[in-house]
């Protein structure tokens, strides 16, 4: 009997402990400039995958609607428009994501001959 009830509490806490994993939305990144072809990488502990202009991670974790992996997204793939998951990353923290990008595409320049 007391196996039984055992059973039965692990089933409720692991119904309640996964139930926000799956109400999570997706966290999507229009860019500002497409991709050349279909781009896969994982920033925030989600894998993000691209085509076009969006970027879409579809599992995303606690980390993924985060400054550090916008910033990530932002050093692969360039410029952000927006990065969203239940809301709008405000304007302030996605200027922040985007100097990575900014930084990143200035990069070393070779001088012209």
């Amino acid at each position: 009997m007391k196996l039984l009830t055992l059973a039965a509490a692990c089933a409720v806490v692991v119904t309640f402990a996964s139930a926000p994993a799956f109400a999570a939305e997706s966290v999507v990144a229009k860019l500002a400039a497409p991709v050349a072809q279909p781009t896969k990488f994982i920033a925030g502990e989600a894998m993000f995958n691209c085509e076009g202009d969006t970027c879409v991670a579809a599992s995303p974790q606690s980390l993924t609607f985060s400054a550090g992996a916008c910033k990530t997204v932002a050093a692969k793939v360039g410029t952000l428009v927006s990065f969203t998951g239940r809301v709008a990353m405000d304007d302030q923290r996605l200027g922040a994501c985007n100097s990575v990008a900014v930084a990143r595409s200035a990069g070393p320049q070779m001088a012209k001959q």
